[in-house]
Order: structure tokens, then C-alpha cells, then sequence
């Protein structure tokens, strides 16, 4: 979405996955604009507003995230927006347009945040990030954080630290002001990109047992602790295969796969989903930014004794890189087994990549002495003979 309000994507209809019309074709029926009040365990049936019961045999819990919201005054103003759903993309897109909005303000600075940073420059409206802490995108790495920063500061984007606000309300010289505990920022329109939490409103109420994070327990086969009700997607837990706990990882492509599992369990053909190594990446402006596994902290808490080390390379052989671009990556192993715990990867060039290569060496359970040595493809134009994941691999082992 944030590359429909960059106009990067023109037509919204294009990020709609399956229409209802398609949906129909395929014998299911779609209702929209109808929510359920109540889910009735008992009786086997959900109550939808209005009091309309509708029957089930199995039922499926696939109600999603609902995005943070600060509790300040002002905040419900005309202009202050979040960004979850298709629908908020669209609004957000005709206020900048029909509004002509010159300075865009966003609250946090988490990967919404960073996406929305571009999109808002790339449509020349000036950009202010507020945040709390002192460095963006706080799962990498300080030092890659600080690459991230340095890439909003070189496109204008302005980064302002230890802001905490406490209230919104008309601008002098834009629309809006956001208030802080010890200064104030005006925009012609305010984001709150402050993540997401699992909306379980439904299945709590019900008696639907949650699980550690707060989101939906479910097994492997995406059950919850009632035999005929299944959950998939942002609301539920996910196991995760590093850590060996259930964790609650809010992204579309962990909700797909559940929700096929769940789908095929529901039709018959038992599948168990083997879970997940916590694979994550963003853009913003020309660089990439990738992670997967435990960070030092996580592993941890996990009962790891983690070891890590940071190196910076090239995305291409040397004797190609030109442009002299540079590609960071960090790994985290567990001291004592030599097991492969973590990654991340930072650079204009080959850091998603990298970091798909790794969790798949995460998948398979691989040690560091073995990612060092294993097979990769050779090019020039895509690396060295020693790629930059062998290298970080032999840079970590001379820790170990």
C-alpha cells in the first residue's frame, strides 16, 4: 500500500488479491460489510449485527491485526490517518491530493514508517519522522540502523529523536501539530505507523484459549483448543522453529500459509504446518534491509549462549563494484552446538537475497562451520568467490 500512495502502483484494484465475484466462481460466498458480533461456542453458530445467527460446523478465526493507536487528544482530527487496510491507503492517497499537502508527519519508525517515509518524498512532500527512541528500525542492528538513517537524512527526510506526543491539534502554518512533552512539529497530515496487535476480541469473548502472546493458541494444524474452530493469520500464534516457542509474527505471507493449512486440514487432507524462522524485509529508497532468526537478545532469552559478528563487503566481486556499494551482513550462533541462530543483512544491492539463502540454513538447522563451506553460485556480477555470507560465516567461527 505504501507504493500505491508513492504512485509506484497507479490503480489500487491491482492489490486486491481475489475479488468477491472471483471468490463466487469458486463456490464461496463472500459477505461484505457485515460484522459478527458474537461467536457462540455452544450453539455452534455466529450472531452478526442486526442478530442474524448463522450456523457452522467448523469455524475459522481469521480476524486479523488492528493497528496501535495513540490515546492522546486529537488524535481521531481530520488528516491524522493510520495504515492498515486497503481502504486507508485510498483515503490517505485523495487527502494528499485533494488537500495538496506540502508536509507529512509519521509517528514511529518501524518498517510503515520507513515505506511511507518514500512514498511521501517521492511525491515531494516534505517528511518528519517523530519516534521515541534514538535510531530507526530497532530489530537491526545499531550500526545498520544508523545506514538506514543516514539514508532518509541524504533524500531530506527528517528524523527527530526522543518524541513522545501527547496531543494533536491545529497548525499554524500546517493543518495539524503534533504536541510533545518538550516541543511541537506541524504537517498538512499525520501517520501513526506504531504496528499492529492481534485482534482477538472475538475468540477471547467466546472462551477461545489465547496463547502466551496474547494472540490465539493454535497447534500445527492451525486447531485452537476447540476441535471445530480453526485460526490463521495475524490474530493466532505461529511456532517458531529457532527459538522453539510460539511467537505472534504479524505478516501476510506467514497468514497464507496458515490459512492453506488450515483450509486443507478443514477439507480433509491433514497437513501440518512445520512453522516459521522469522524472515522479514523492507525497502527504503535504495537500500534493503533483510533479517531472519534470533537477534542476540532473543537468543538469549531462548536459553542460547549467542556469539555474533558483523562484516562489510560487497554485493559484487570487487573487481565490479564501481559503484562501490557496500553490503552488511551479521550473524548469530550459539556458542556452544555452533548452530547458525540469526541474520541480517543491510545494503543498496544483494541483502534480501542474502538473507533468503540464511533462512533457508536456519530451515535445515545448518552450523556456521557449515554455511562457511557450503555451495553457492559464483558470478562476478553477483558476488566474489567467497561470498559475503562465507565470509561472515569465517569472521563469526574465529569468535567461537
Amino acid at each position: 500500500m505504501p507504493y500505491y500512495i508513492g504512485d509506484v502502483i497507479q490503480d489500487n484494484r491491482r492489490l486486491i488479491a481475489r475479488t468477491p465475484e472471483k471468490f463466487e466462481e469458486t463456490g464461496v460466498h463472500v459477505r461484505l460489510k457485515t460484522r459478527v458480533e458474537e461467536i457462540d461456542l455452544a450453539k455452534g453458530a455466529v450472531r452478526l449485527h442486526g442478530g442474524e445467527q448463522v450456523p457452522y460446523d467448523v469455524l475459522v478465526v481469521a480476524t486479523g491485526a488492528t493497528a496501535r493507536v495513540l490515546d492522546i487528544p486529537g488524535i481521531e482530527r481530520e488528516g491524522v490517518f493510520i495504515l492498515k487496510h486497503l481502504r486507508d491507503a485510498i483515503d490517505i492517497k485523495r487527502y494528499l491530493e485533494e488537500k495538496q499537502c506540502r508536509k507529512a508527519l509519521i509517528i514511529g519508525a518501524g518498517f510503515i514508517s520507513m515505506e511511507m517515509a518514500e512514498g511521501f518524498a517521492s511525491r515531494g512532500v516534505k517528511t518528519q519522522i517523530l519516534y521515541r527512541g534514538d535510531l530507526p528500525v530497532g530489530r537491526w542492528d545499531p550500526e545498520f540502523s544508523r545506514v538506514v538513517l543516514e539514508e532518509l537524512e541524504a533524500r531530506g527526510v527528517i528524523f527527530e529523536t526522543g518524541v513522545t506526543p501527547v496531543a494533536v491539534e491545529e497548525g499554524k502554518e500546517h493543518r495539524l501539530r503534533v504536541l510533545s512533552k518538550d516541543d511541537s512539529f506541524e504537517g498538512d497530515i499525520v501517520l501513526c505507523a506504531l504496528g499492529v496487535r492481534p485482534d482477538t476480541t472475538l475468540a477471547a469473548h467466546a472462551g477461545i484459549e489465547m496463547g502466551k502472546t496474547g494472540a490465539i493458541a493454535v497447534d500445527n494444524f492451525q486447531r485452537t483448543n476447540r476441535e471445530e474452530v480453526y485460526s490463521a493469520g495475524d490474530c493466532c500464534e505461529v511456532y517458531h522453529r529457532i527459538s522453539g516457542e510460539w511467537v505472534n509474527i504479524p505478516l501476510g505471507d506467514i497468514a497464507n500459509k496458515q490459512g492453506r493449512i488450515a483450509g486443507r486440514n478443514i477439507g480433509g487432507k491433514e497437513s501440518s504446518f512445520a512453522g516459521i524462522v522469522g524472515a522479514q524485509s523492507f525497502k527504503v529508497f535504495d537500500l534493503e534491509l533483510g533479517a531472519t532468526g534470533l537477534d542476540e537478545s532473543a537468543a538469549a532469552k531462548s536459553g542460547f549462549d549467542p556469539v555474533s559478528a558483523l562484516i562489510w563487503s560487497a554485493p559484487v566481486a570487487r573487481s565490479l563494484n564501481v559503484r562501490k556499494q557496500r553490503l552488511g551482513i551479521k550473524l548469530t550462533a550459539d556458542r556452544a552446538s555452533g548452530r547458525l541462530l540469526g541474520a541480517q543483512a543491510v545494503g543498496q544491492a544483494g541483502a534480501v537475497g542474502r538473507i533468503n539463502t540464511l533462512s533457508a540454513c536456519l530451515w535445515a538447522g545448518m552450523t556456521v562451520d557449515e554455511v562457511g563451506y557450503m555451495d553457492l553460485a559464483y558470478s562476478p556480477p553477483f558476488g566474489g568467490a567467497w561470498d559475503p555470507i562465507h565470509i561472515a560465516a569465517q569472521a563469526l567461527l574465529k569468535d567461537m
